[in-house]
Parts: structure tokens; C-alpha cells; sequence
């Protein structure tokens, strides 16, 4: 029963770190919608936490209602005139093109300045490391020789540690000093620190592995076969950088995270076309929850920031595809209302925002089929 309870209840508390998570960055998104309408003069109505039915009007300042709604799934900002014409001088229907298409883009720029900042702090702050848990060991082997056992936690290899967001892994260091001596940071499952010195295997024998350390109890025989794989786990290391090479790195990283969103919705494009009826490579809302709740678990609240970090780039790529309602959408029939050069009719253009709705909850259903049939095939 005690086993029923703790599920039910990090169930629960998944579900309310996922929806606070996707609140914040809702909010965000549309806080920059919110400042640049603001700063442009055009008239806000509402700033909304939340989705309605409306809970309360936490405050009203001039012409802006700032209100909370009982939905928790992020927030809204209603302008004037954004559905429509209308009279007012400072509506946003009436506001020039390049205003209007900065209102719209804001919300995605927000996104990706809090992705980067996610990602600066991290790497400025408390950069985690990772190292590799010793499942088993090879008889014979240098791991044998070095007393590893199963438990062991090699952290360190030479004093170095391993970015658990870097290119290198711990275990294709090892691999790059096959044939040589190096030490090795152990920490062994009582939370004892030990460096142990280890020869490692020769280049020539590495297919069974430099050090000889399997992911299972018992290792695989022969040696270097296929067995259970490694197990990373994070380090009691973190590491912190100068300001410089945390902005540097905080950078690079936003853009490795939105070539990588973009590889994948190209992947899924693809998957569509040719592979309609099979598991798309993307997962929706529910195999995301499920992913920040795995992730929050079993490597801590740090790694649950990267995630969301990742969440709000991906929420950045999202919004700019041009497709309607979305922000890239309703940019490209402002710009296609504009080379046009005369006026498309308002049933026109709700009619290209209808159908592009209703792709995407259909787009969305479909991804959430697979992720519900993921988690019953578990």
C-alpha cells in the first residue's frame, strides 16, 4: 500500500511541476507580447495567469485588467483590435506593419532569452557532472585489479570531471587513454571518496573494454559482448565558470537545443508523410510530463531546469512556424496581407486561422495517441 501511495503521490507532484513549468513559460511568452504592445502604445485589455473562466482581477491599472483564471496552463494577453477591426486609433489592427510583427515576435524572443538565461546560470552556477556507475566487473580485468566493485562511482578520471552536458563522457575518456596508467575518483556506495591507480587494457584489446566494467551484475562472457549498457549518474562535482565563459557557453548551448528542435520537427515531418500509422520521434504534453517527472526524480532539480530550458526553446520554435493561430502564423498573413496589396476579407482570414487550428489539435491528438500508447506498453 505504502508503494501505491509514494506512485500516487510523485504522480501528482509530477503533474504540478509540469503544469508550473509550463505556466512559467506561457507567461513569459506572453509577458513579451504584453511589454513590446505597451511600450508600442497599443491598448492592452487583459494580462491573464491562467485560462479562463476567470478566478480574479488581481488588480486594475488604467485600461489593463491583470487577472488570475482557474486553468493552469499559461497565460494570455488580449489586445484591442487583435480579432478585428476596430476605431480605436490605438488598436492593434490599426498599428503600422513592422509594430504589429514586432508584438507578434516578442513572445518568441522572450522564450529564447529565457533559454539562454536558463542555460547561463546553470553553467556559471552549478554546471552538474556525471560519472559511471560499476554495474559489474570482468574478472582479470584492470577494473579487478583496481578493486572496483559493483556500487562503485567512477567520478573523476585524472582530477577531471565530465560536464554532464558536454561533448565528452567519462567513459570515452577512459577509452582515449587505453594502454596508460590513470586514476581513477571513486565513490564507493557508503559516499567514501578513494582514488584508485589502473592500467588500462591496450588499444588493441579495447573491444572488451579499457577498463572492463559492465552495466549488470555479471559481466557478459566473453568479455566485450553485448550486456546491460553503463548507467550514468550525476557527480557530487558541479562545476563553475567566469562570467565570460558562462555567457559563451550558455550561447552555444540555446543554439545546440534549437538546432536540435528543429532536426526533430523536420523528423517529424518526415515521419507523417512516410510513417503516419508508427510512433512519431516527438513526444506531446503527456510524454513530456512524464519526461520532466523521470528527470526531477531521478537526477534532481538542476537537471529539471536544463529541461526547462530546452521546453522553452522548443516553445520559441513552435510559435514562429508559420502556421495560424500561431505567433509565425498570424506574422505570415500580416505579411502576405501586405505584398497583396489589398485588403482580405475578416471571414478569410478566420477561416486560414480555423484550419490551421484544427491541424494542429489534430497534430497534437495524433502525437498524444503514441505517448499514451508508450506509457500503456511500459
Amino acid at each position: 500500500m505504502s508503494e501505491v501511495l509514494t506512485s500516487t503521490l510523485q504522480g501528482a507532484i509530477t503533474i504540478v511541476l509540469f503544469l508550473f513549468i509550463l505556466g512559467v513559460l506561457v507567461v513569459v511568452h506572453e509577458l513579451g507580447h504584453f511589454v513590446v504592445a505597451r511600450l508600442a502604445g497599443v491598448r492592452v485589455l487583459e494580462f491573464g495567469v491562467g485560462f479562463p473562466p476567470r478566478a480574479k482581477v488581481l488588480r486594475s491599472e488604467g485600461e489593463t485588467l491583470y487577472t488570475l483564471n482557474w486553468l493552469p496552463l499559461g497565460g494570455f494577453v488580449k489586445l484591442e483590435g487583435e480579432d478585428g477591426d476596430s476605431d480605436d486609433p490605438r488598436a492593434f489592427s490599426r498599428a503600422p506593419l513592422p509594430t504589429r510583427l514586432l508584438i507578434l515576435v516578442a513572445g518568441v524572443t522572450m522564450n529564447l532569452l529565457l533559454a539562454f538565461l536558463i542555460m547561463f546560470a546553470i553553467a556559471s552556477l552549478a554546471n552538474p557532472t556525471r560519472g559511471v556507475v560499476v554495474g559489474g566487473v570482468e574478472a582479470g580485468s584492470p577494473a579487478a585489479r583496481a578493486g572496483l566493485r559493483p556500487g562503485d562511482l567512477i567520478v573523476s578520471v585524472n582530477g577531471q570531471y565530465y560536464d554532464a552536458y558536454g561533448d565528452t563522457s567519462i567513459l570515452e575518456d577512459i577509452r582515449a587513454h587505453a594502454g596508460m596508467t590513470v586514476t581513477l575518483g571513486i565513490k564507493h556506495p557508503d559516499g567514501t571518496l578513494e582514488d584508485r591507480s589502473v592500467t588500462l587494457r591496450p588499444p588493441d584489446q579495447i573491444e572488451h573494454g579499457a577498463l572492463g566494467i559492465c552495466g549488470s551484475a555479471t559481466c557478459p562472457s566473453p568479455p566485450g559482448t553485448s550486456g546491460s549498457p553503463l548507467t550514468a549518474a550525476t557527480t557530487d562535482h558541479y562545476i563553475q565558470r567566469d562570467p565570460v565563459t558562462a555567457l559563451q557557453v550558455g550561447a552555444a548551448r540555446t543554439e545546440e537545443a534549437f538546432g536540435l528542435l528543429l532536426r526533430g520537427l523536420g523528423d517529424l515531418a518526415d515521419s507523417i508523410v512516410t510513417h503516419p500509422t508508427q510512433p512519431p520521434p516527438v513526444q506531446g504534453p503527456v510524454g513530456i510530463a512524464i519526461g520532466v517527472g523521470e528527470v526531477f526524480w531521478k537526477s534532481g532539480p538542476i537537471d529539471t531546469l536544463f529541461v526547462a530550458g530546452l521546453l522553452s526553446a522548443n516553445l520559441a520554435l513552435v510559435n514562429v512556424l508559420p502556421l495560424p493561430p500561431l505567433d509565425g502564423g498570424r506574422m505570415f498573413v500580416l505579411l502576405i496581407k501586405a505584398v497583396a496589396g489589398r485588403r482580405i476579407s475578416m471571414q478569410a482570414e478566420r477561416l486560414t486561422y480555423l484550419v490551421g487550428f484544427g491541424f494542429l489539435m489534430a497534430l497534437l491528438l495524433w502525437i498524444t495517441y503514441f505517448d499514451i500508447a508508450r506509457l500503456g506498453g511500459q
